[in-house]
């Protein structure tokens, strides 16, 4: 029996976020705020304050903050990456880090760094593993519930989260799920699938 590195970009992902934190622990000064991390105070004329719109979700404010995201990046993301293959993982990753970095430096006096919008982007991308195409599961309809319930909540509260990167994050899960949303063929009562002009472009 031997240990396969199964799931590339996830576990690729987690190794570098603990990483950056372990680097910024032992470094001087800001590591992570200079370089993995995304504010107002952007300098537009640095190729590093661009590539801050991606490398922001790999910075973590603490041990705890990064464990809390890579225990659901652990869990979620291996599945996913099987479903969706690694290609489609980093578009997805790459996406988000960027929709929720332009995000916060708009609507947000904050700095913006961790992985929650990749996070949340799981979540929501997770719930339509059993979608078909002109369908909306009830399983995705409970989760935005119980999800927006507890952004609504938490944005009451005097904390430094943000609830605008998790909002971000899972639009772009719910966006990518609806659009590779698979067409299934119908299965007939002798349980072969039937096949019609739909799933003939492979």
């Amino acid at each position: 029996m031997r240990i396969r590195y199964n799931a590339p970009v996830t576990l690729s992902f987690s190794l570098l976020a603990v990483a950056v934190l372990i680097i910024d622990m032992v470094s001087p000064g800001e590591f992570q705020l200079r370089l993995f991390s995304v504010g107002p105070a952007m300098n537009w004329s640095s190729f590093t304050d661009y590539l801050r719109l991606f490398t922001h979700v790999l910075g973590h404010a603490s041990v705890e903050h990064l464990l809390g995201n890579l225990a659901l990046i652990l869990l979620l993301g291996p599945i996913l990456e099987e479903k969706y293959h690694s290609s489609a993982m980093v578009f997805m990753i790459l996406v988000t880090a960027l929709t929720t970095g332009l995000g916060n430096i708009i609507f947000s006096d904050a700095a913006l760094l961790g992985a929650s919008g990749v996070v949340f982007m799981m979540i929501l991308l997770a719930s339509f593993t059993n979608v078909r195409r002109g369908e909306i599961p009830l399983s995705f309809i409970l989760v935005v519930l119980i999800y927006l319930l507890r952004e609504f909540i938490s944005a009451l509260e005097a904390d430094s989260i943000s609830q605008l990167a998790h909002i971000v994050g899972g639009a772009v899960g719910s966006v990518f799920g609806f659009i590779h949303a698979p067409s299934r063929s119908p299965v007939n009562p002798s349980g072969s699938s039937e096949t019609t002009e739909e799933n003939h472009d492979r």
